[in-house]
Protein backbone atom coordinates (compact mmCIF):
# COMPACT_ATOMS: atom_id res chain seq x y z
CA UNK A 1 0.00 0.00 0.00
CA UNK A 2 1.28 3.51 -0.76
CA UNK A 3 1.79 5.97 2.49
CA UNK A 4 0.08 9.12 2.13
CA UNK A 5 0.40 11.87 4.89
CA UNK A 6 -2.70 13.86 6.02
CA UNK A 7 -0.47 16.99 7.03
CA UNK A 8 2.34 17.19 4.44
CA UNK A 9 1.32 19.23 1.41
CA UNK A 10 1.70 18.54 -2.18
CA UNK A 11 4.65 19.42 -3.52
CA UNK A 12 4.66 20.67 -7.33
CA UNK A 13 6.38 17.68 -8.93
CA UNK A 14 3.58 15.39 -8.26
CA UNK A 15 0.97 18.46 -9.13
CA UNK A 16 0.96 17.79 -13.02
CA UNK A 17 0.78 15.02 -14.71
CA UNK A 18 3.55 13.38 -17.07
CA UNK A 19 4.04 14.51 -20.64
CA UNK A 20 2.44 11.14 -21.82
CA UNK A 21 -0.74 11.89 -19.62
CA UNK A 22 -3.01 11.53 -22.41
CA UNK A 23 -1.63 8.21 -24.25
CA UNK A 24 -1.61 6.27 -21.18
CA UNK A 25 -4.89 6.45 -19.93
CA UNK A 26 -6.73 6.70 -23.86
CA UNK A 27 -4.56 3.24 -24.19
CA UNK A 28 -5.60 2.30 -20.41
CA UNK A 29 -9.35 2.83 -21.39
CA UNK A 30 -9.21 1.38 -25.14
CA UNK A 31 -7.82 -1.62 -23.50
CA UNK A 32 -10.79 -1.81 -20.54
CA UNK A 33 -13.52 -1.51 -23.36
CA UNK A 34 -11.87 -4.73 -25.41
CA UNK A 35 -11.32 -6.60 -22.27
CA UNK A 36 -14.72 -5.75 -20.62
CA UNK A 37 -16.67 -6.73 -24.05
CA UNK A 38 -14.39 -9.99 -24.46
CA UNK A 39 -15.98 -10.89 -20.78
CA UNK A 40 -19.53 -10.33 -21.11
CA UNK A 41 -19.39 -11.78 -24.88
CA UNK A 42 -18.44 -15.14 -22.87
CA UNK A 43 -20.82 -14.28 -20.40
CA UNK A 44 -24.03 -13.55 -22.91
CA UNK A 45 -22.78 -16.89 -24.97
CA UNK A 46 -25.28 -15.81 -27.92
CA UNK A 47 -24.49 -12.15 -29.28
CA UNK A 48 -21.88 -10.25 -29.45
CA UNK A 49 -21.27 -6.35 -29.78
CA UNK A 50 -21.54 -4.14 -33.09
CA UNK A 51 -19.26 -1.23 -33.17
CA UNK A 52 -19.91 2.36 -34.66
CA UNK A 53 -16.50 4.66 -34.83
CA UNK A 54 -17.47 8.18 -34.64
CA UNK A 55 -15.90 11.14 -35.27
CA UNK A 56 -16.30 14.79 -33.19
CA UNK A 57 -16.05 17.80 -35.25
CA UNK A 58 -14.58 19.94 -32.67
CA UNK A 59 -11.71 17.17 -31.93
CA UNK A 60 -12.03 13.67 -30.78
CA UNK A 61 -14.27 11.12 -31.25
CA UNK A 62 -15.01 7.30 -30.03
CA UNK A 63 -15.75 3.73 -30.38
CA UNK A 64 -19.18 2.56 -29.25
CA UNK A 65 -20.35 -1.03 -28.73
CA UNK A 66 -23.33 -2.67 -28.40
CA UNK A 67 -24.68 -5.93 -27.37
CA UNK A 68 -28.62 -6.70 -28.03
CA UNK A 69 -31.24 -9.87 -28.11
CA UNK A 70 -28.36 -12.04 -26.29
CA UNK A 71 -28.35 -14.86 -24.32
CA UNK A 72 -28.14 -12.61 -21.39
CA UNK A 73 -28.54 -8.87 -21.81
CA UNK A 74 -31.36 -7.46 -23.77
CA UNK A 75 -29.43 -4.71 -24.49
CA UNK A 76 -26.14 -2.81 -23.88
CA UNK A 77 -23.21 -0.15 -24.54
CA UNK A 78 -19.35 -0.51 -23.51
CA UNK A 79 -18.44 2.76 -25.36
CA UNK A 80 -14.52 4.56 -25.31
CA UNK A 81 -14.22 8.49 -26.24
CA UNK A 82 -11.92 11.37 -26.04
CA UNK A 83 -12.83 14.74 -27.17
CA UNK A 84 -10.91 17.83 -27.14
CA UNK A 85 -11.59 21.56 -27.75
CA UNK A 86 -10.98 25.10 -26.95
CA UNK A 87 -14.63 26.01 -25.29
CA UNK A 88 -14.88 24.66 -22.08
CA UNK A 89 -18.40 23.16 -21.22
CA UNK A 90 -19.97 25.52 -18.47
CA UNK A 91 -20.33 22.63 -16.48
CA UNK A 92 -16.72 22.13 -15.53
CA UNK A 93 -16.17 26.26 -15.31
CA UNK A 94 -18.35 26.31 -12.48
CA UNK A 95 -16.36 23.42 -10.72
CA UNK A 96 -12.55 24.59 -11.88
CA UNK A 97 -12.79 28.49 -12.96
CA UNK A 98 -9.08 28.21 -13.43
CA UNK A 99 -9.09 26.14 -16.11
CA UNK A 100 -10.70 29.41 -18.32
CA UNK A 101 -8.72 30.10 -21.58
CA UNK A 102 -7.21 26.50 -21.83
CA UNK A 103 -8.30 23.88 -24.08
CA UNK A 104 -9.54 20.98 -22.65
CA UNK A 105 -8.79 16.93 -22.83
CA UNK A 106 -11.11 14.41 -21.83
CA UNK A 107 -11.34 10.71 -21.81
CA UNK A 108 -13.41 8.06 -20.81
CA UNK A 109 -14.95 4.49 -20.79
CA UNK A 110 -18.85 3.99 -19.88
CA UNK A 111 -20.45 0.99 -19.19
CA UNK A 112 -24.77 0.43 -18.86
CA UNK A 113 -25.84 -3.07 -19.19
CA UNK A 114 -29.91 -3.86 -18.58
CA UNK A 115 -30.04 -8.03 -18.71
CA UNK A 116 -33.00 -9.87 -19.97
CA UNK A 117 -33.80 -11.83 -16.78
CA UNK A 118 -35.33 -9.93 -14.04
CA UNK A 119 -32.79 -12.02 -11.50
CA UNK A 120 -30.09 -10.28 -13.02
CA UNK A 121 -29.34 -6.65 -11.85
CA UNK A 122 -28.48 -3.71 -14.34
CA UNK A 123 -24.85 -2.71 -13.49
CA UNK A 124 -23.28 0.74 -14.76
CA UNK A 125 -19.39 1.60 -14.99
CA UNK A 126 -18.00 4.73 -15.93
CA UNK A 127 -14.06 5.77 -15.46
CA UNK A 128 -13.11 9.22 -17.14
CA UNK A 129 -10.10 11.56 -17.25
CA UNK A 130 -9.90 15.44 -17.77
CA UNK A 131 -7.36 18.01 -18.16
CA UNK A 132 -7.40 21.70 -19.19
CA UNK A 133 -3.91 23.78 -18.92
CA UNK A 134 -3.16 23.31 -15.21
CA UNK A 135 -5.88 21.24 -13.83
CA UNK A 136 -6.61 17.67 -14.24
CA UNK A 137 -8.86 14.67 -12.55
CA UNK A 138 -9.54 11.42 -12.65
CA UNK A 139 -13.44 10.68 -12.17
CA UNK A 140 -15.69 7.21 -12.27
CA UNK A 141 -17.52 4.60 -10.42
CA UNK A 142 -19.67 1.54 -10.48
CA UNK A 143 -22.86 0.90 -9.16
CA UNK A 144 -25.16 -1.91 -9.16
CA UNK A 145 -29.17 -1.68 -9.69
CA UNK A 146 -30.73 -5.06 -9.12
CA UNK A 147 -34.83 -5.52 -9.14
CA UNK A 148 -34.67 -9.07 -7.05
CA UNK A 149 -31.86 -8.44 -4.85
CA UNK A 150 -30.13 -11.47 -3.36
CA UNK A 151 -27.62 -10.20 0.03
CA UNK A 152 -24.96 -13.07 -1.18
CA UNK A 153 -24.39 -10.80 -4.24
CA UNK A 154 -25.06 -7.50 -3.01
CA UNK A 155 -22.44 -8.53 -0.54
CA UNK A 156 -19.84 -10.14 -3.62
CA UNK A 157 -20.08 -6.86 -4.91
CA UNK A 158 -18.98 -4.70 -2.24
CA UNK A 159 -16.48 -6.21 -0.88
CA UNK A 160 -14.60 -6.88 -4.27
CA UNK A 161 -15.09 -3.07 -4.56
CA UNK A 162 -13.87 -3.02 -0.97
CA UNK A 163 -10.46 -5.04 -1.63
CA UNK A 164 -9.36 -3.14 -4.49
CA UNK A 165 -9.79 0.40 -2.60
CA UNK A 166 -7.95 -0.95 0.49
CA UNK A 167 -4.93 -1.54 -1.77
CA UNK A 168 -4.24 1.93 -2.39
CA UNK A 169 -5.80 3.71 0.59
CA UNK A 170 -7.84 2.83 3.98
CA UNK A 171 -9.78 6.04 3.61
CA UNK A 172 -11.25 5.14 -0.27
CA UNK A 173 -13.78 2.47 0.08
CA UNK A 174 -15.63 4.19 2.82
CA UNK A 175 -15.43 7.44 1.57
CA UNK A 176 -16.17 6.60 -2.33
CA UNK A 177 -19.18 4.08 -1.00
CA UNK A 178 -20.33 6.99 0.92
CA UNK A 179 -20.51 9.33 -2.17
CA UNK A 180 -21.96 6.20 -4.63
CA UNK A 181 -25.08 6.53 -2.31
CA UNK A 182 -25.46 10.12 -2.10
CA UNK A 183 -24.84 10.50 -6.11
CA UNK A 184 -27.13 8.01 -7.72
CA UNK A 185 -29.92 9.15 -5.56
CA UNK A 186 -33.24 10.04 -6.51
CA UNK A 187 -34.36 12.98 -5.26
CA UNK A 188 -37.72 13.32 -5.91
CA UNK A 189 -38.51 9.62 -5.22
CA UNK A 190 -36.78 9.63 -1.87
CA UNK A 191 -34.90 6.54 -2.99
CA UNK A 192 -31.61 4.86 -4.16
CA UNK A 193 -30.97 3.90 -8.17
CA UNK A 194 -30.13 0.75 -6.63
CA UNK A 195 -27.32 -0.84 -3.79
CA UNK A 196 -24.62 1.31 -4.98
CA UNK A 197 -20.92 0.76 -5.14
CA UNK A 198 -18.40 3.24 -5.59
CA UNK A 199 -18.71 7.23 -7.21
CA UNK A 200 -15.53 9.57 -6.95
CA UNK A 201 -14.95 12.44 -9.14
CA UNK A 202 -12.10 15.22 -9.33
CA UNK A 203 -9.53 13.46 -8.03
CA UNK A 204 -5.97 15.41 -8.24
CA UNK A 205 -3.04 15.83 -5.81
CA UNK A 206 -4.91 18.68 -4.04
CA UNK A 207 -6.04 16.23 -1.11
CA UNK A 208 -9.75 16.08 -0.45
CA UNK A 209 -11.66 12.98 -0.78
CA UNK A 210 -14.51 14.53 -1.22
CA UNK A 211 -14.24 18.35 -2.63
CA UNK A 212 -16.37 20.36 -1.23
CA UNK A 213 -17.18 22.63 -4.29
CA UNK A 214 -18.20 20.22 -6.71
CA UNK A 215 -21.77 20.58 -8.59
CA UNK A 216 -24.52 19.92 -6.60
CA UNK A 217 -22.69 19.34 -3.10
CA UNK A 218 -23.80 19.16 0.36
CA UNK A 219 -21.54 19.76 2.93
CA UNK A 220 -23.50 17.89 5.75
CA UNK A 221 -23.71 14.75 3.54
CA UNK A 222 -22.18 11.23 5.23
CA UNK A 223 -19.78 11.53 2.65
CA UNK A 224 -18.50 15.20 2.93
CA UNK A 225 -18.42 14.55 6.95
CA UNK A 226 -16.39 11.47 6.33
CA UNK A 227 -14.37 13.37 3.98
CA UNK A 228 -13.84 16.26 6.73
CA UNK A 229 -13.26 13.97 9.48
CA UNK A 230 -10.43 12.13 7.86
CA UNK A 231 -8.91 15.85 6.51
CA UNK A 232 -7.04 16.10 3.18
CA UNK A 233 -4.77 13.16 2.16
CA UNK A 234 -1.96 14.52 0.62
CA UNK A 235 0.74 13.27 -1.28
CA UNK A 236 -1.58 11.69 -4.07
CA UNK A 237 0.36 11.66 -7.06
CA UNK A 238 -1.24 11.47 -10.58
CA UNK A 239 0.74 8.00 -11.01
CA UNK A 240 -0.81 6.99 -7.72
CA UNK A 241 -4.50 7.67 -9.01
CA UNK A 242 -4.06 6.09 -12.75
CA UNK A 243 -2.82 3.23 -10.76
CA UNK A 244 -6.02 3.09 -8.73
CA UNK A 245 -8.25 3.93 -11.55
CA UNK A 246 -7.21 0.83 -13.25
CA UNK A 247 -7.27 -1.23 -10.40
CA UNK A 248 -10.77 -0.07 -10.22
CA UNK A 249 -11.52 -1.12 -14.08
CA UNK A 250 -9.97 -4.20 -13.83
CA UNK A 251 -11.96 -5.65 -11.05
CA UNK A 252 -15.51 -5.11 -13.15
CA UNK A 253 -15.36 -8.64 -14.54
CA UNK A 254 -14.46 -10.24 -11.41
CA UNK A 255 -17.42 -7.95 -9.30
CA UNK A 256 -20.12 -8.65 -11.87
CA UNK A 257 -19.73 -11.85 -13.79
CA UNK A 258 -20.24 -14.19 -10.69
CA UNK A 259 -23.58 -12.92 -10.05
CA UNK A 260 -24.86 -12.78 -13.54
CA UNK A 261 -23.81 -16.28 -13.82
CA UNK A 262 -25.67 -17.38 -10.42
CA UNK A 263 -29.01 -15.88 -11.43
CA UNK A 264 -29.03 -16.29 -15.41
CA UNK A 265 -31.05 -19.69 -15.48
CA UNK A 266 -33.49 -18.51 -13.05
CA UNK A 267 -36.93 -19.27 -13.67
CA UNK A 268 -39.51 -15.94 -13.95
CA UNK A 269 -42.96 -14.91 -14.76
CA UNK A 270 -44.54 -12.18 -16.31
CA UNK A 271 -45.06 -10.50 -13.06
CA UNK A 272 -41.30 -10.43 -12.14
CA UNK A 273 -40.64 -9.11 -15.77
CA UNK A 274 -43.32 -6.27 -15.67
CA UNK A 275 -42.07 -5.30 -12.01
CA UNK A 276 -38.12 -5.02 -13.96
CA UNK A 277 -39.62 -2.76 -16.55
CA UNK A 278 -41.04 -0.39 -14.27
CA UNK A 279 -38.24 -0.48 -12.20
CA UNK A 280 -36.23 0.32 -15.16
CA UNK A 281 -38.32 3.58 -15.51
CA UNK A 282 -35.83 5.27 -12.68
CA UNK A 283 -32.83 4.60 -14.22
CA UNK A 284 -34.31 6.71 -17.20
CA UNK A 285 -35.22 9.17 -14.73
CA UNK A 286 -32.16 9.76 -13.19
CA UNK A 287 -30.15 9.64 -16.79
CA UNK A 288 -32.14 11.91 -17.85
CA UNK A 289 -32.13 14.21 -14.49
CA UNK A 290 -28.97 13.87 -12.55
CA UNK A 291 -26.17 12.47 -14.55
CA UNK A 292 -23.61 14.79 -15.17
CA UNK A 293 -22.04 12.53 -17.67
CA UNK A 294 -24.96 13.20 -19.83
CA UNK A 295 -25.04 16.43 -18.92
CA UNK A 296 -21.53 16.76 -19.72
CA UNK A 297 -21.03 14.98 -23.26
CA UNK A 298 -24.46 16.61 -24.41
CA UNK A 299 -22.72 19.99 -23.42
CA UNK A 300 -19.23 19.47 -25.67
CA UNK A 301 -21.47 17.86 -28.96
CA UNK A 302 -21.05 14.33 -28.39
CA UNK A 303 -22.37 11.78 -30.42
CA UNK A 304 -25.98 11.46 -28.85
CA UNK A 305 -26.59 7.90 -29.60
CA UNK A 306 -24.16 6.55 -27.17
CA UNK A 307 -24.54 9.33 -25.00
CA UNK A 308 -27.87 7.85 -24.64
CA UNK A 309 -26.91 4.58 -25.23
CA UNK A 310 -27.50 3.60 -21.16
CA UNK A 311 -31.34 4.03 -21.42
CA UNK A 312 -33.26 0.58 -21.55
CA UNK A 313 -34.77 -0.61 -24.92
CA UNK A 314 -37.65 -1.66 -22.86
CA UNK A 315 -39.43 0.59 -20.28
CA UNK A 316 -42.79 1.14 -18.86
CA UNK A 317 -44.49 3.48 -16.29
CA UNK A 318 -47.22 3.19 -13.74
CA UNK A 319 -49.37 5.51 -11.84
CA UNK A 320 -49.15 5.47 -8.20
CA UNK A 321 -47.81 1.90 -8.48
CA UNK A 322 -47.31 0.69 -4.45
CA UNK A 323 -45.83 -2.79 -4.13
CA UNK A 324 -47.93 -5.31 -1.91
CA UNK A 325 -46.49 -5.62 1.52
CA UNK A 326 -44.67 -8.86 2.51
CA UNK A 327 -43.48 -9.19 -1.27
CA UNK A 328 -40.13 -9.40 -3.16
CA UNK A 329 -41.03 -6.08 -5.28
CA UNK A 330 -41.89 -4.78 -1.24
CA UNK A 331 -38.83 -5.83 0.37
CA UNK A 332 -36.44 -4.08 -2.67
CA UNK A 333 -38.32 -0.76 -1.11
CA UNK A 334 -38.05 -1.41 2.47
CA UNK A 335 -34.22 -2.78 3.02
CA UNK A 336 -32.42 -2.70 -0.76
CA UNK A 337 -33.04 1.07 -1.75
CA UNK A 338 -32.13 2.63 1.32
CA UNK A 339 -27.96 3.69 1.78
CA UNK A 340 -26.36 0.59 4.26
CA UNK A 341 -23.28 -0.87 5.45
CA UNK A 342 -23.69 -4.05 3.40
CA UNK A 343 -20.28 -5.12 4.99
CA UNK A 344 -20.73 -4.65 8.19
CA UNK A 345 -17.45 -2.44 9.03
CA UNK A 346 -16.82 -0.23 11.93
Amino acid sequence: MTAFSTSEPATSSNTLPPSDSRDRVSQFLRDLQDQICQGLEKLDGVSQFREDSWEREEGGGGRSRVIRDGGVFEQGGVNFSEVWGKDLPPSILVQRPEAAGHGFYATGTSMVLHPRNPYIPTVHLNYRYFEAGPVWWFGGGIDLTPYYPFREDVIHFHQTLKQVCDAHHPYYYKAFKLWCDEYFYLKHRQETRGVGGLFFDYQDSQGNLYPVAYPNSQSETPAAQYSKAVGPVEGRTWEDLFAFVKDCGNAFLPAYVPIAERRKHAEYSDRERNFQLYRRGRYVEFNLVYDRGTIFGLQTNGRTESILMSLPPLVRWEYGYEPESGTPEAELYTTYLKPQNWLNLP
